[in-house]
């Protein structure tokens, strides 16, 4: 199938997906950075390049790398999007010079999510489970305590500030307005190839940063055109091989079935596990698929109200693993 899209697209492909399969969500990540080197040493400099994305999103510096990488290696760069690429996928997008959606496929906001040390406790959660600070919700509490409620007094102001502290670390709103900046940044940059209207990006990355309401939102192909980007609709032949490979992919990930430790182990005491999460995949590279493996095992424990049923899960690897085409 991937031969078969670079034959229908003059290019050459390379194909990368960050599984969102619940419970075993995977992100865009730096250490997939050295796997595009390699990939793209095997394929060379080449006229053009297909990236199939999918991915609800991830590290955005990493997002920002890969795009100006994958540019070292081509004249021309398209991303090809069967479902899904939200927050850092949509970041990478604005920095193809051509973005081919199906009917389905769907960009979001790239106004990040922190994911920091010192981010809020979840409550009843393990110490190390972080809620990720949304750099937009900041935002909306402070324009709902100015516009909204009309506080607009330097005192008043400072009480709406020393709450907010209250549950978010300072250094945390700190690093909320410098990415905020970085973001806006980052995608006037990228978006150049596509857009070069200055009034027309400007109007774009406000959308995608705040004017879009909600992380959530989702963008599909016709507002993302109306949006000003410059996007290709497949024909029915391109539409059917995106989808076979999409297909394909998505049954090798699992994507479409939540993982349940419980239901995975059904009667058995004790059961390894190997579970694919992300891939990345090109004809001359061969494929590089991101791997969880470990072991779940049944105990009994005794609890103030009761003998209660422990699942153990004793993670003994998880990384990149390659296997040669």
């Amino acid at each position: 199938m991937i031969q078969q899209l670079e034959a229908s697209r003059a290019s050459k492909v390379l194909l990368f997906f960050t599984g969102d399969r619940r419970n075993l969500e995977t992100r865009i990540a730096s250490d997939v950075y050295d796997l595009f080197v390699n990939h793209l040493d095997k394929i060379g400099v080449v006229p053009k390049l297909s990236l199939v994305l999918y991915t609800r999103g991830g590290d955005t510096l990493t997002a920002w790398s890969l795009v100006n990488l994958i540019h070292q290696f081509c004249e021309e760069l398209e991303i090809v999007i069967p479902s899904k690429a939200h927050s850092a996928g949509t970041l990478m997008a604005l920095g193809a010079n051509k973005i081919v959606m199906t009917k389905q496929a769907t960009l979001g906001p790239i106004d990040p999510s922190l994911n920091h040390p010192l981010n809020p406790q979840i409550p009843g959660r393990p110490p190390d489970a972080k809620a990720p600070v949304s750099v937009e919700e900041i935002n909306g509490f402070i324009e709902l305590a100015r516009d909204e409620l009309n506080i607009r007094g330097q005192k008043e102001m400072s009480e709406v500030l020393s709450r907010l502290t209250q549950h978010v670390h300072p250094l945390v709103l700190g690093a909320v307005y410098r990415t905020k900046s970085q973001i806006q940044m980052l995608a006037r940059k990228l978006i150049s190839r596509q857009v070069t209207e200055q009034k027309k990006v400007t109007s774009i990355i406000s959308f995608l940063c705040s004017e879009s309401g909600s992380h959530d939102y989702t963008i599909h192909r016709r507002e993302a055109r109306d949006l000003g980007l410059k996007i290709e609709k497949p024909n029915d032949e391109l539409y059917a091989l995106i989808k076979s490979i999409y297909d394909d992919v998505e049954a090798e990930l699992e994507l479409g079935t939540a993982f349940d430790p419980k239901t995975y182990l059904g009667a058995d005491a004790a059961k390894p596990y190997c579970f694919k999460r992300a891939v990345l995949e090109s004809l001359l590279g061969g494929c590089h698929f991101c791997i969880t493996e470990g072991r779940l095992e049944q105990q009994q424990v005794q609890t103030p109200v009761g003998a209660q049923i422990r699942i153990n899960d004793q993670r003994t690897y998880e990384g990149w693993r390659y296997e040669q085409n």
